[in-house]
């Protein structure tokens, strides 16, 4: 694993929990101090080091602008199949930087990997086989749920799920300065928040339900929720989630040409 921050970690943490790798299977490669100290603690056993080891299959979980680095550094070790989870950052890319038949996977995680409930997709390079999406797809499914796409596709699943869990962050907030706005005390309204959103999500999850139907079956005929509602539509409350959605999915494009 190149790459030891809190992406890499829950990624390592998922690994081992679910018994897909031994710690002491796995090396991390990590120049600062302070993670070898944390990924240690974390994980006894783990290996931890400055280089790859020769030879071995490797997820790239560093910064955007610290891949092209990497390349080299993983060409000179041998590296034969990689995973990047690096945003913006093309299998093409990455596949010029590297040997010729070198198997690149892509993918697109988001930050609730770090407590087990990631959606991440992938999409294979040119040389990428569906036996390297099973690869990919293993490790990802250790913290979360994985949906193979094409490439093209990623920047609208960056635009969703990559992005998305800031958006849900977002309206955590607005309403949390809402129902203090309506006389609730901060922790009183920051405490059903979020446990709204919570409840909501996992009724969402496990109903089997189409969302909108979730939403009419809580909806009574002018009731509160109805005078809710009708301040979103207002407001072009879906219109205005496809233009942030867009935003994010144009930056992504941007960011990977």
């Amino acid at each position: 694993m190149i790459g030891g921050g809190k992406m890499a970690e829950a990624l390592l943490g998922g690994l081992i929990e679910r018994g897909w790798a031994r710690a002491d299977e796995i090396h991390v490669v990590e120049p600062a101090e302070e993670r070898h100290a944390v990924l240690s603690a974390g994980y006894p056993g783990i290996s931890l080091g400055d280089a790859p080891l020769v030879g071995i299959d490797a997820v790239i979980a560093v910064k955007p602008n610290i891949v092209e680095a990497v390349l080299p550094v993983l060409s000179e070790a041998g590296i034969g199949r990689v995973l990047s989870i690096a945003a913006g950052v093309t299998t093409g890319a990455m596949e010029a930087g590297l040997p010729e038949g070198t198997r690149v996977v892509r993918c697109m995680p988001n930050t609730p990997a770090l407590v087990g409930k990631g959606a991440a997709a992938i999409a294979g390079g040119a040389d990428a086989t569906d036996a390297d999406l099973d690869w990919a797809a293993g490790i990802l499914a250790a913290v979360g749920t994985v949906a193979v796409v094409e490439e093209a596709d990623i920047d609208a699943v960056t635009g969703v799920s990559g992005s998305g869990p800031a958006y849900v962050f977002h309206l955590a907030e607005a309403m949390t300065a809402a129902g203090i706005a309506q006389g609730l005390t901060p922790e009183t309204a920051d405490a059903l928040t979020r446990q709204t959103l919570l409840g909501a999500a996992t009724l969402l999850s496990e109903s089997g339900e189409d969302p909108a139907q979730l939403r009419i079956n809580v909806t009574s005929p002018n009731g509160t929720t109805q005078a809710g509602l009708e301040v979103f539509a207002e407001a072009d409350f879906m219109g205005l989630v496809e233009r942030v959605v867009a935003a994010a999915a144009d930056r992504s494009r941007e960011l990977g040409g």
